[in-house]
């Protein structure tokens, strides 16, 4: 079992930066692919970005790439979103989520994911 919670969240202006936390808690943190969606009101749970266990291969959503970042701290069981220019549009809650794999796949659909986090509000004002 993995437990997984997330920090960070906020309320930011557009243009701004917040750097979102996953802690995670169970078994090795290497084993698992990790992955933020983020569900906006209204709207469906999105693919935001993924990264491999090892942390050498990432995946980022066409409508984030090149703002956001994914990092990971195995030693820690940490997984990072750090979010730049900020833009209303990526108002929503970010969830955290894990899968156990040992290999890594550009998995992109909620259904990949074994374990959730109850997700943390980002709000982006214009």
């Amino acid at each position: 079992q993995v437990q997984l919670v997330e920090s960070g969240g906020g309320l930011v202006q557009a243009g701004g930066s917040l750097r979102l936390s996953c802690a995670a808690s169970g078994r090795t943190a290497s084993g698992y692919v990790m992955g933020w969606f983020r569900q906006a009101p209204g709207k469906e749970r999105e693919f935001v970005a993924s990264m491999s266990g090892s942390g050498r291969t990432t995946d980022y959503a066409d409508s984030v790439k090149g703002r956001f970042l994914i990092s990971r701290d195995n030693a820690n069981k940490i997984v990072y979103l750090q979010m730049n220019s900020l833009k209303p549009e990526d108002t929503a809650v970010y969830y955290c989520a894990a899968k156990y794999s040992t290999f890594y796949a550009a998995w992109r659909t909620e259904e990949r994911y074994d374990y959730w986090g109850q997700g943390t509000q980002v709000t982006v004002s214009s």
